[in-house]
């Protein structure tokens, strides 16, 4: 048995809305411009919404991860992410604005990039803002989503490991609204393995400058750590979301 799946799990259930006068069309746009207020200020501090990194709630996680890993993490990778995206969209924006032609090859490089470095920034955002240093509190509505899935919380955390230590990239539990399913996904690079539209709900960072500085080789001793500082209330946050 995996150790998420024997953390304390303090189980919430959200309240239904209700009114005997309120109409059911009435109440269904209510909740969707919640809903999309709620999505708007969960994205309005990204950096490809601001231009600046997302700051940190945090320098280390005891028992998990050091300052000496967390921030040349932060600093170089994110940071790096977020620049190389503003240039190869600045520079798209531009050409376009000025009508200034790029030749083939280059515009096709400009294109990729801008992708792989935004897609590189989120995940990153996903990853820092899903980590923490408190005990578990699955929303029950998550709970049984992940047991209609995979069986059980523990069945989903085992095959979330096998996701993390096949993948060189990242690893991450989606939930896909055009069919309603959660997946585990690996995605080998910033680009490979997205399920279009899916939402991450869980990010782990693969590469070895995610870990390498606090654990070396030990790929499976940092998955294993990561199980244990997953932010729940950041999960439910964002399963609500969808």
């Amino acid at each position: 048995m995996s150790k998420f799946s024997r953390r304390n799990f303090l189980l919430s259930s959200s309240g239904a809305l209700a009114g005997t006068f309120i109409s059911p069309t009435f109440v269904k746009a209510e909740a969707q411009n919640h809903k999309n207020a709620e999505t708007k200020g969960f994205f309005s501090q990204s950096g490809l919404v601001t231009g600046k990194k997302k700051p940190l709630n945090y320098q280390s996680i005891p028992g998990f991860l050091s300052a000496e890993q967390i921030s040349p993490h932060f600093e170089a990778h994110y940071g790096g992410a977020l620049k190389g995206y503003t240039a190869a969209d600045d520079k798209l924006q531009s050409s376009i604005i000025s009508g200034e032609e790029i030749d083939s090859s280059s515009y096709g490089a400009l294109q990729r990039a801008r992708t792989t470095k935004s897609n590189s920034v989120v995940l990153h955002e996903l990853y820092f803002e899903g980590l923490s240093e408190n005990s578990c509190n699955l929303l029950a509505e998550v709970k049984s989503a992940l047991e209609k899935r995979f069986g059980t919380v523990d069945k989903w955390a085992v095959d979330f490991q096998a996701c993390a230590k096949a993948s060189s990239g990242w690893a991450i539990l989606a939930f896909h609204p055009v069919n309603g399913k959660l997946y585990n996904i690996i995605s080998d690079a910033h680009a490979k393995g997205v399920n279009w539209m899916a939402t991450p709900l869980v990010v782990i960072d693969m590469y070895e400058h995610a870990y390498y500085v606090d654990y070396k080789n030990k790929k499976t001793e940092y998955i294993e750590k990561f199980m244990e500082h997953i932010d729940c209330d950041e999960v439910n946050r964002r399963y609500k979301m969808v």
